[in-house]
């Protein structure tokens, strides 16, 4: 079962994109959805809502191949340090929490 969360995907909305591909990145927070970056268990399905990152319209498009910019592995890269920062400012806004 996957995670999903109606808070987690509505938090993106305004914020700053995470991935920041250069010569790709819009920089508009109003095209700024929760992008995820992993793979699901199977064809066409989407990996938890943790395995995500704030991305523009542009970056999203790269990540999941619409637009070729870069190769696959650079993307990737670009994706999970996004991803990174995301789980940051999700954690700030107190929308996940680890274990203490």
């Amino acid at each position: 079962m996957s995670l999903i969360s109606k808070k987690i995907r509505n938090s993106a909305r305004g914020q700053q994109c995470q991935v920041r591909i250069p010569g790709v990145c819009n920089r508009n927070p109003e095209t700024v959805v929760l992008a995820h970056v992993g793979k699901g268990s199977g064809m066409g399905q989407k990996c938890d809502d943790i395995h995500a990152t704030y991305a523009c319209s542009a970056c999203h498009d790269a990540i999941d191949d619409r637009v070729r910019v870069n190769t696959p592995q650079v993307i990737r890269l670009y994706a999970y340090d996004g991803m990174v920062r995301t789980q940051k400012l999700l954690l700030e806004q107190e929308l996940i929490q680890v274990a203490k």
